[in-house]
């Protein structure tokens, strides 16, 4: 094995909202009608989140509005003229603020797991979706961990939720080519900055997946001890015929998702070809896997795998857990699924499995 895992961390922001409380703000923020505040409480209710976190306290929302005062206290019960909010560069500079913090915390508790000496860190990959900035997360993350100067950095940027699997691959070659360095991964993505303003109900079940949240791991080329975690590969398919299914792109206020309700369709009718011949390739089948961290784009991509896959009951459990917890944090989802496994000493192998914009699978084989 060329890539264990010798540490791992996670982090929230301070920020905590329950699903009640985002409906709540939703209907001041985005609705018109009351048509609209019932078919909102429906979309949030099929979510599948019950908390979520955020780097803003959730009033920020009301502050970007026009005579947002009248809107917080309800006074304002007809159509204010609707925000756009904030537009991406405003959007852009709250990254700037707080995506490096909570970077940090999730690096930091990843590097105490490991017991590894940060100066014996040689290579830094980063991973986030939700932000632009240069030098950004990665250098500051050089300069307040005491990372040396001569660490060597990649970044992975703009790749969705499966971002963190792009982000093992290569920290998985880093360490196949060199076994004697030592790689800190981390993933920061503030999902909350790209909160949608105006009434559309496609972009609003995003509103209702999405948070933040931070998550790391320090890896080394040693051989994986029994009952450890290592990468043994990693794969990657573009599902046929799926190129408008799932979107991010970049608009004037800020980041726009689009998710098509075709996803769980080309789930069912792609993935299992491709992922029974993969796993051919490494010596393994479905059924041989003993455990299943899938990224929980929302209650239906996890149902939608389960049934492709024909997964045994529960499978999907620490998924829903974890979206149930803390919602959709895109790239640091996984690895917060990851954490879970390996406090409790999940059953190898394992298979790590995310989706994102193409609409593109990738998936990491643990060992």
């Amino acid at each position: 094995m060329s890539f264990s895992i010798l540490g791992l961390g996670t982090a929230v922001p301070p920020h905590a909202m329950s699903q009640a409380e985002a409906v709540d703000l939703a209907r001041q923020v985005i609705c018109e009608t009351d048509e609209q505040a019932r078919l909102l409480a429906a979309l949030y209710r099929l979510a599948g989140v019950a908390n979520r976190y955020s780097v803003l306290p959730h009033r920020i929302a009301l502050e970007w509005l026009p005579n947002a005062d009248a809107t917080a206290t309800g006074e304002v019960d007809t159509a204010v003229e609707k925000s756009l909010g904030p537009t991406t560069g405003e959007r852009m500079q709250f990254f700037v603020e707080h995506a490096a913090p909570l970077a940090q915390q999730a690096a930091q508790r990843a590097l105490d797991d490991s017991g590894i000496d940060r100066r014996q860190i040689s290579h830094l990959v980063t991973v986030c979706c939700t932000g632009f900035a240069s030098p950004g997360v990665d250098v500051d993350l050089m300069c307040n961990l005491g990372l040396r100067p001569t660490t060597q950095r990649i970044h992975v940027g703009f790749m969705g939720c499966h971002g963190s699997i792009n982000g093992l691959r290569v920290a998985h070659a880093i360490t196949t080519a060199d076994p004697a360095a030592r790689v800190l991964l981390c993933a920061v993505e503030l999902c909350s900055l790209h909160y949608r303003f105006q009434w559309d109900p496609e972009r609003i079940v995003a509103n209702a997946l999405f948070a933040d949240g931070a998550a790391a791991i320090v890896a080394g080329g040693e051989a994986t001890p029994a009952g450890g975690w290592g990468v043994a590969a990693t794969g990657s398919c573009l599902l046929p015929d799926s190129q408008d299914a799932m979107t991010w792109r970049i608009g004037d206020h800020g980041f726009e998702m689009t998710l098509s309700n075709r996803v769980p369709d080309l789930i069912n009718a792609h993935l299992r070809p491709w992922l029974t011949e993969w796993l051919g390739n490494h010596g393994h089948t479905l059924e041989s896997i003993g455990s299943w961290a899938i990224h929980p784009g929302g209650p239906r991509v996890l149902t939608a795998v389960e049934e492709a896959l024909a997964l045994p009951k529960g499978s999907t459990a620490v998924s829903r857990e974890v979206l149930r917890d803390f919602g959709n944090m895109s790239s640091a989802t996984v690895l917060f699924i990851l954490e879970r496994f390996r406090r409790a000493n999940a059953p190898h192998p394992c298979v790590a499995l995310a989706f994102g914009p193409g609409l593109m699978a990738e998936a990491a084989l643990f060992e």
